[in-house]
């Protein structure tokens, strides 16, 4: 059976003054994914190994990682495809808790901001609320989102400055600001308008690289500029 090794950026705060990289060398079948490597070690070299996943099928995205370099999640990376020495570290721009485990609560906390719930105060109708496919079709591409965090970490600009929103409020925002039910997209947009809002992204589009989902995160993001920019929706 073939091996890879590898190297994972090990914190545990309780005892390590920093960051370390410790390689492990791990055998793989031909469908293993970065998460199946990543068990082997916990469940048979080193339990103290703290890791994230829930579901392991590419819907929860608890699993997202630095993997290479890139935001991808473990679950969904084989690793006969990315090379026989594989680089693991936490999400950048989060705190670490430990090892590759880090506090999603101000990835959330910019997500709330955003107020990422249906804002409708018309009496509730007996039926659901019509809306033509090509109503749906403005906001589809941002249901999608499993808040993984993979976009929002992958900018550099939120990794310079704790007040930028991240293109992950971005989209959720979005999402609503362009569903015809809704009536709260002013409210977002004034939101979005402000100093750590939409326009603090500078088209770097690491963002849509790193989506899991395939969403045209860039793209959505400069949809709600505009929509700010012409005053509204």
């Amino acid at each position: 059976m073939p091996t890879a090794k590898i190297r994972v950026k090990r914190f545990n705060p309780e005892k390590d003054r920093k960051p370390y990289w410790a390689d492990y060398e791990v055998p793989y079948e031909p469908f293993d994914r970065v998460l199946d490597a990543l068990h082997y070690i916990k469940w048979n070299v080193d339990g103290t190994l703290a890791v994230r996943r829930s579901c392991a099928h590419g819907i929860c995205g608890s699993d997202a990682l630095l993997i290479n370099g890139v935001n991808r999640l473990a679950c969904k990376i084989l690793v006969k495809d990315i090379g026989t020495t594989i680089s693991v570290e936490p999400l950048r721009g989060l705190p670490v808790i430990k090892d590759l485990v880090v506090n999603m609560e101000p990835f959330f906390d910019k997500y709330k901001q955003v107020k990422p719930w249906l804002i409708n105060d018309d009496p509730t109708p007996e039926k659901e609320r019509p809306q033509s496919p090509e109503q749906r079709e403005l906001f589809d591409d941002g249901t999608k989102c499993i808040l993984c965090a993979a976009c929002t970490t992958s900018c550099p600009v939120y990794w310079t400055t704790g007040e930028y929103i991240g293109p992950a409020a971005i989209v959720n925002a979005h999402r609503f600001i362009f569903d015809s039910r809704d009536q709260g997209g002013q409210e977002r947009l004034a939101i979005l308008a402000e100093k750590s809002g939409a326009f603090r992204c500078r088209t770097v589009f690491n963002c849509t690289d790193a989506c899991p989902q395939g969403i045209e995160v860039t793209k959505r993001v400069q949809e709600v500029k505009r929509a700010i920019t012409v005053g509204g929706i």
